[in-house]
């Protein structure tokens, strides 16, 4: 039996590349703590998860004081007890976003221990359901900018071979919303897909009000219209919306999830890997998704989710915004607007390790 012998955590800021923001927050910088273990034949996983400014540290606190050296001594290849065991050994702080993010740094690592044992790429050991996934953007969506700003950014992006792009909404009025949409639908046409995202800002009311307006554009779905734990509310729109309802960034385990496919509630299921927990419970989501004929298009964390979408049958797209290649030498692969699976065994990412440990604000072993 291979055991683990330590557990090494690092805690790395990476502020995003362009400014960031939509109708409620602003990306300030991607927290990121790293997980990485390291067996007693010398063999190792790494795994991360994120934050966008706040709760970095809580999160590592977390990993150093009460989940990573519950990993010591334990079989790597045991990833589903393990998830559990390091759950119920905090369930009095789960269902709870620290929880899951934590959780998910180690996940990562033993899912990129177990590829890089087998020599197989995670796209392929999570499922192998297929090599390639459309793409969409999100960089030049942002609702800082101005209309003129989007238009030329979406058209870059169509020009880029891009099959669509999300904007995001949440002006004050409604008109507003709808005249910068409009701008980009007549530049780039009928054929190109465009999401929008409200970053839940909108009352029912409001979001009822709203979404025909949007359906009259052709937009592929509404996101986050409402508080993420607003499921009735949700649930009532999907019923009167003729643009899908896409939720889940700002869900935190399975339960949730199936809560909202049980009412209704959506029909585009965006798990994020980070925030639900880790790739075992994000399959598990994406699985169910694929029972009840629902579309899973991730959240974020595109290096991470070009692999798990490749490996899900219910996955429909990736969302493009690039966010570590300071820390990483190898490029998500797009060709003909789809997303490649790396073939490399593991994750995918090859991390440039020098310039992580040189970013680390804070390192710790548990041995």
């Amino acid at each position: 039996m291979t055991s683990i012998t330590s557990v090494e955590l690092l805690h790395v800021d990476l502020p995003p590349p362009v400014p960031r923001s939509d109708a409620i927050q602003s990306f300030v910088t991607q927290e990121t703590p790293f997980v990485r273990i390291t067996c007693d034949d010398g063999s190792q996983g790494t795994g991360y998860t994120y934050t966008i400014g706040t709760g970095g540290s809580s999160v590592m606190a977390l990993l150093r004081d009460h989940l990573a050296p519950r990993l010591v001594g334990r079989d790597p290849a045991h990833i589903e007890a393990l998830w559990r065991d390091l759950m119920f050994s905090t369930h009095a702080t789960t269902v709870g976003a620290i929880t899951s993010l934590a959780l998910a740094a180690i996940d990562t690592a033993l899912w990129d221990w177990r590829c890089r044992r087998d020599g197989q790429p995670l796209w392929v050991a999570a499922g192998g359901a297929k090599k390639k996934i459309p793409v969409y953007t999100t960089e030049g969506g942002w609702l800082h900018l101005p209309t003129g700003k989007i238009v030329e950014e979406t058209l870059a992006a169509q020009a880029a071979g891009f099959k669509g792009a999300k904007i995001k909404v949440g002006q004050p009025h409604v008109s507003q919303d709808v005249a910068r949409l409009k701008a980009v639908r007549e530049a780039v046409g009928d054929g190109f897909e465009i999401m929008v995202d409200a970053n839940q800002c909108f009352t029912l009311s409001e979001a009822l009000r709203r979404a025909p307006r949007y359906a009259d554009l052709g937009i592929a779905w509404f996101e986050e219209p409402l508080p993420g734990d607003d499921i009735v509310g949700h649930a009532r729109l999907a019923a009167a919306s003729e643009v899908p309802i896409a939720v889940g960034e700002s869900l935190y385990s399975v339960s949730q999830f199936a809560a909202y496919v049980q009412q209704g509630a959506a029909s585009i299921l965006q798990v994020d890997v980070a925030r639900i927990g880790g790739i075992t419970p994000w399959l598990k989501v994406a699985h169910m998704a694929e029972t009840f004929n629902l579309a899973v298009c991730p959240h974020f964390l595109m290096e991470l989710h070009v692999s798990l979408t490749a490996a899900a049958p219910s996955a429909a797209w990736v969302e493009y915004i690039p966010q570590l290649d300071a820390v990483a030498d190898s490029r998500m692969a797009i060709e003909d607007g789809h997303a490649i699976a790396p073939d490399t065994p593991g994750l995918g990412i090859e991390w440039r390790w020098s310039e992580i440990q040189r970013r680390a604000r804070a390192i710790h072993t548990i041995s």
